[in-house]
Order: C-alpha cells, then sequence, then structure tokens
C-alpha cells in the first residue's frame, strides 16, 4: 500500500512539473516529467496485482498502450501526432475489453448511450474544419472508440464495478478535449493546464481500479 501511495505522488508532482515546465517552454524536462508521470501509473497497477485477473491485465495493456502514447506525443509533428493517436485508440480498445470482462449492465449501457453519442457528435464537428484530410477518418475512428469506452464504463459501473473505472474513462474523455483543442484547434489558451491533470488522474483511477477488482 505505501507503494501505491508512493507512485500517486510521484505522478500528480510529475504531472504538476509537466504543467509548469511546458508553461516555460522547457521541452526537454517537460518530456522527462511526462514519461515520469506515465511510467508511475503503469508502476501504480503492477504494485495493485494487476497481473492477477484478467481485468488487471487488460487495463494494464490500456496503461503501457497510453504510455507509448505518451511518449509519441512528446514530438510535436504531424507524424508523432498520429502515432500517439493510434497508441490512444488501441489503449481504449484495452480498456474496453477489460471493462467487458469485468461485466457490464445493459440498463446503464443504454442510459448512457445516448447522451455520450450526442456528445461525440458534437465534438466531431466541432473539430471537423480543423482536422486535415489524412487525419480525418483516424480521428473520427478515435472518437467513436473513446466515446464506447465511456459507455461501456457506465456499464461496468451499473454491474458493481469501482466508481474509479467510470470517473477514469469521463477524466480521459474531458483530457481529450484539451489535446484536440491544443493540437487540432490550436487555441492561444495552453488547454493542457487542465487536460494533463484531467488525463493523469483518470489513469491514475483505472490504475487503482485494479486493487478494488481482484475477482475478475
Amino acid at each position: 500500500m505505501n507503494s501505491v501511495r508512493t507512485l500517486a505522488v510521484v505522478v500528480l508532482a510529475a504531472c504538476v512539473a509537466l504543467v509548469a515546465l511546458s508553461l516555460l517552454d522547457l521541452l526537454v524536462p517537460a518530456a522527462v516529467a511526462k514519461l515520469v508521470a506515465s511510467s508511475a501509473f503503469v508502476g501504480v497497477a503492477i504494485v495493485s496485482g494487476a497481473w492477477q485477473t484478467t481485468f488487471g491485465r487488460l487495463l494494464l495493456l490500456g496503461l503501457l498502450l497510453s504510455w507509448c502514447g505518451d511518449m509519441f506525443l512528446v514530438g510535436s509533428s504531424d507524424t508523432a501526432f498520429l502515432s500517439g493517436l493510434v497508441a490512444f485508440l488501441l489503449a481504449h480498445v484495452a480498456y474496453i475489453a477489460a471493462f467487458s470482462v469485468h461485466g457490464i449492465n445493459r440498463r446503464w449501457l443504454l442510459l448512457a448511450s445516448l447522451p455520450v453519442i450526442g456528445l461525440a457528435v458534437v465534438v466531431a464537428h466541432w473539430l471537423d474544419p480543423h482536422v486535415a484530410p489524412y487525419l480525418a477518418i483516424p480521428v473520427r475512428a478515435y472518437i467513436v472508440v473513446i466515446s464506447i469506452m465511456v459507455v461501456m464504463a457506465f456499464g461496468t459501473r451499473g454491474a458493481g464495478g469501482s466508481t474509479l473505472i467510470l470517473g477514469g474513462a469521463l477524466l480521459f474523455f474531458v483530457s481529450d478535449l484539451s489535446v484536440a483543442a491544443w493540437r487540432l484547434v490550436q487555441t492561444d489558451f495552453p488547454t493542457y493546464v487542465w487536460g494533463l491533470p484531467f488525463y493523469y488522474c483518470g489513469q491514475l483511477c483505472l490504475a487503482l481500479s485494479v486493487s478494488q477488482s481482484r475477482s475478475h
């Protein structure tokens, strides 16, 4: 338990450092802080016993793919962004599989579908004018997959899943809006100021949920 707490503190501290270093335009130290924070949330899942269950192993796979996505997004090129997008898309597929293994309440799934789909359509419409033609299909596919991930998280919560699962999924979704605003819409305000804390708290919630799902 002490190891989990220590790693959780590392995630949060490195996230704060990442935001501060990014604002100061210190790119190399910021990249180091980013990978430290991402490595720490992977560590939280491992220390929490991710290897002991199918749910945990699938969730760990999602976290590892997210780590790869974070590594790719250290770069600023279009290729780096596309690589990161694909890595995170695959991470969400792993999360969807994990939630399915955990168990799904169909009523919760259906109730969540309409508002999440509505929000996904709004987001797609918002981004469409700002997305380069070669990114159009990957971005739309990503919106679909992350929306399914959120809907599945609601279904898992309805089946008795931890609130950490739902909280993590929602925080991840919201954090991606900041990435879209910064990297695609290219807003003047550095949206990563709030997006990165949401992202790392979301991943931390998912990593911690492993310890509450030992029977799946």
